[in-house]
């Protein structure tokens, strides 16, 4: 599934395209995504003004709205010439004067929607914790919630009402680099520890966004290519493996319905 580094370089690939385009029309191959297509016709003739991005939701802002495009668990966005034939699962495109925006969404869990109110007042955004990107998610912001929960850390910073965009591989690899158990519950973790997380949650994000995130099934960049973060990391998807720090083999478990890989002694 592509998380927010995946969703960044799409949004940072695509926007240089899009910004300040008028658009010529939308197709909808298949109104049948997670949620059903609205019409888009209104879309003719309108200027794209700025290619956002809230958590793993891309917002395309006009001045009479917003589109909010998701990419599910395995779509991608293309920018394509104009008259370039559909494949198979391409299900919407955002035609401009010589190229279009394509989605293309084989397991067609992504989603298409428009608004006209602000989409931080969306029902789908509205109740998201802070990007872990900006100030706003600090040690204390993290502390605070740990102190109301009882949940295994992971679960904790993989709560999008907590923080947005800590998904997976990304958890897996931050409470490796900070020396915590992914199982460890949130509320015995102390303060000089959870500000360790938020240091490494922001480096191992940030360096997949300069990396093109991390390409393991689905996820291609906007041009075609993959990602590139994979090659950086220490345990996610490597049990039974040697810890690179340690040596000791690495252990799995499931922990929030995820698959959890830390290294017994490395991690408390």
């Amino acid at each position: 599934m592509p998380e927010l580094p995946e969703v960044e370089t799409t949004r940072r690939g695509i926007a240089p395209h899009l910004e300040g385009q008028t658009v010529r029309g939308a197709v909808v191959r298949q109104p049948k995504l997670r949620w059903r297509v609205p019409d888009l016709d209104h879309l003719a003739g309108q200027t794209l003004r700025t290619v956002e991005r809230r958590a793993k939701y891309l917002l395309l802002r006009f001045d009479h709205g917003t589109l909010i495009l998701h990419l599910g668990m395995s779509g991608s966005l293309r920018i394509l010439p104009a008259d370039t034939p559909p494949q198979a699962h391409d299900h919407f495109d955002l035609q401009f004067a010589d190229h279009c925006l394509r989605l293309r969404d084989p397991r067609r869990f992504g989603a298409v929607l428009w608004t006209e109110q602000p989409p931080e007042r969306h029902p789908l955004l509205r109740e998201l914790g802070p990007e872990p990107l900006s100030d706003a998610f600090d040690a204390d912001h993290l502390y605070a919630a740990a102190r109301r929960r009882r949940v295994p850390i992971k679960a904790l910073i993989m709560d999008g009402h907590v923080v947005v965009g800590v998904g997976n591989i990304y958890a897996t690899e931050a409470l490796f680099l900070a020396g915590i158990a992914p199982a460890r519950r949130c509320d015995r973790v102390a303060h000089p520890r959870i500000a360790a997380l938020v240091t490494h949650i922001k480096r191992v994000l940030a360096e997949a966004i300069a990396q093109g995130g991390t390409t393991l099934r689905d996820f291609q960049r906007e041009d075609g290519r993959p990602g590139y973060f994979a090659q950086s990391l220490h345990v996610y998807g490597r049990e039974g493996h040697p810890c690179p720090r340690c040596g000791s083999p690495l252990r799995a478990r499931q922990i929030a319905q995820r698959n959890s890989v830390w290294c017994p002694h490395c991690q408390r």
